[in-house]
């Protein structure tokens, strides 16, 4: 068989759009998966390399990257060691939990000379892919970007109940989310600085409802809207130009159900980062490592802290609507 010789490395509930898109993109295929789980590598027994550890994974030899989708507190120690194995590396967003981990691995891709790519999965949705041009040939410039990210968490996370395990996730929609909606903001008008945070926690401390302001050069704003408890799904981007006129994109259009649009989007993830191994460039990053991880990271941090400081915090007593915001 030819091809690019993927291993996935966690059969949580991303990995499935993994798998589809590596049956779908050209040039690559599937040859390894590992999960600590026996029972859910138990369908691939008969097709590809099995393993219950990733550094039998890597020691195994025979591959050309690895994806990487575990808990976000396994990423840095997982990416880590792959990359000093010389393999490049796909990451599903939050590249770690901490942006200091993400600024050690990028070093350490650098130094080794292997990619690192952070999969951003929204900057491959078919609206935003139309949006991006839309507003490069507009006359005027971008005075605002306001990304919405709403989705009731539970209907997300079947087994992978880490989602809301602040330890494991890094918090809550702030840390898993935010990362995505900043990356779209950067996307559409370049990088910006953390201005204000208003984040929203439920009973049990995980972050659900989060507002955070944002600035970049010359003066262009950027808002970011995430909740967890929203009953259904709403995903969408709006660009606001120096003149009042808006620019949208509905991020599910055209997708009936649920999370039915990442089946396209991470067809675009495994293309850009199997382009990448060929020697092309991101649509965003750099040719070396691709998107960059490491400044969503710095955002979410910033958010953190700015909760901490009482910057605009509270405590929601149900799932299903948004508290009063104290301080």
């Amino acid at each position: 068989m030819s091809g690019l010789r993927f291993g996935v490395i966690g059969l949580g509930v991303i990995s499935r759009f993994y798998l589809a898109a590596l049956e779908r993109v050209p040039g690559v295929r599937l040859a390894a998966v590992c999960d600590r789980d026996p029972a859910v590598l138990e369908p691939f027994g008969d097709r590809v390399a099995c393993f219950t550890d990733h550094r039998e994974l890597l020691a195994a030899g025979g591959l050309d990257a690895v994806v990487v989708t575990v808990p976000n507190d396994l990423h840095l120690a997982i990416c880590r060691d792959a990359l000093r194995a010389g393999l490049p590396v796909c990451v599903e967003k939050p590249l770690a939990l901490r942006a200091a981990e993400g600024e050690e691995l990028a070093a350490l891709a650098a130094e080794r000379r292997v990619p690192l790519f952070t999969a951003f999965h929204r900057r491959y949705n078919a609206a935003v892919r139309e949006l991006c041009p839309a507003v490069a040939e507009q006359p005027l410039p971008v005075r605002s970007v306001t990304a919405r990210y709403f989705e009731l968490i539970e209907e997300h996370v079947g087994r992978d109940r880490w989602y809301l395990d602040p330890e494991r996730c890094g918090g809550g929609c702030v840390a898993d989310n935010g990362p995505n909606a900043y990356d779209l903001l950067r996307l559409l008008a370049g990088r910006m600085e953390l201005t204000g945070a208003e984040v929203v926690r439920d009973g049990g401390g995980v972050d659900r409802y989060a507002a955070l302001e944002l600035a970049g050069p010359g003066g262009v704003r950027g808002r970011i809207e995430l909740d967890w408890s929203y009953p259904g799904e709403l995903k969408d981007v709006a660009v606001e130009l120096a003149d009042g006129s808006v620019l949208r994109a509905d991020l599910l259009a055209g997708h009936q159900g649920f999370k039915q649009s990442l089946w396209h989007e991470y067809e675009g993830i495994v293309g850009e980062f199997a382009g990448l191994l060929d020697g092309g460039g991101g649509s965003g990053g750099t040719a070396e490592r691709g998107p960059d991880g490491v400044d969503a990271l710095r955002v979410v941090e910033a958010a953190y802290r700015a909760e901490a400081a009482g910057a605009g915090s509270a405590t929601r007593t149900d799932t299903g609507t948004r508290a009063e915001v104290r301080g």
